[in-house]
């Protein structure tokens, strides 16, 4: 019997893509974190007003006035029940949160926003840049790619620099921090504690864990852009610091009896980021070129 051509191309085909078969492509593999970033805590006070409800190494705050309450930042996806039931420990019902606020769009900080804005109505408000990265799940993220998703939520408002929210006698105000994200956000606000005013800074994350911080294609000055970020940082009005890892700003929310035991200030924070750019800087330009 003779083959016609496009039989035997379809031959020829199958015959060569079975010689070549390789083992299956690898499953896709969930975003594992360290163990401390889901091991919940009971809230830590903070101020008059804030309370970390979050895990023992994630910041989540929570911020009480008498009209309404607002959180900033929640951690990974799996915490959004543990945020709900601390809220309710401190009297405040899922109806009382007015407004999320967030750092960054990463996993580990706004995995929950999604839930918890669907269980209280609560407005997300986040700026432009950070809201494109919510809307999408943490897809397509300029160092991550695909591997750090989370669920995607609308934001309702977005910021410009400099802007305030207000609630309750309670006024944060957002500066641009961008770097770890295009979109990363810093909030400074005033509350008291002891009856004395405390100048709160919430800094967003200064780190760059693998970034290619010279020369990055999809981040041209990246570099330059932190360094603006840092000197920011270091100019806000600062008595205490906290940051979205609260080990980087001198926190141990496990410990209930010291929560606190290393204070850092804003400008040590920037400089010790400094540094750690310095060092990475050097051994990326150290490595020979492919």
């Amino acid at each position: 019997m003779r083959l016609t051509a496009p039989l035997t191309l379809t031959l020829l085909l199958a015959n060569s893509l079975g010689a070549q078969a390789h083992e299956p492509l690898p499953q896709l593999q969930a975003y594992k974190v360290q163990p401390s970033w889901l091991t919940p805590i009971e809230p830590v006070q903070i101020s008059d007003h804030v309370w970390q409800i979050g895990t023992a190494n994630i910041t989540a705050l929570l911020v009480k006035t008498e009209q309404g309450a607002l959180l900033i930042d929640g951690g990974m996806p799996q915490v959004a029940g543990l945020l709900l039931a601390n809220m309710k420990k401190l009297g405040v019902a899922p109806g009382d949160l007015r407004y999320i606020l967030h750092s960054h769009a990463h996993a580990d900080h706004a995995g929950p926003l999604a839930a918890v804005k669907r269980a209280t109505g609560a407005q997300l408000i986040s700026n432009a840049e950070s809201a494109v990265l919510l809307a999408r799940g943490g897809s397509n993220d300029i160092h991550f790619g695909d591997d750090i998703l989370f669920p995607p939520v609308q934001a309702d408002r977005l910021l410009q620099d400099g802007e305030a929210i207000k609630l309750g006698g309670m006024t944060l105000t957002v500066s641009f921090t961008p770097g770890h994200t295009p979109g990363s956000m810093s909030w400074s606000w005033t509350d008291t504690r002891k009856g004395a005013a405390v100048r709160t800074v919430y800094a967003d994350s200064l780190s760059a864990p693998g970034y290619q911080l010279v020369g990055n294609p999809a981040y041209p000055k990246l570099l330059e852009t932190y360094l603006r970020s840092a000197e920011l940082v270091r100019k806000l009005p600062c008595d205490l610091l906290l940051t979205p890892h609260p080990d980087q700003s001198g926190w141990n929310y496990a410990d209930a009896a010291q929560p606190h035991p290393r204070p850092l200030t804003c400008a040590a924070y920037a400089d010790a980021a400094q540094q750690r750019w310095k060092q990475q800087v050097q051994e990326q330009q150290a490595k020979p070129k492919p």
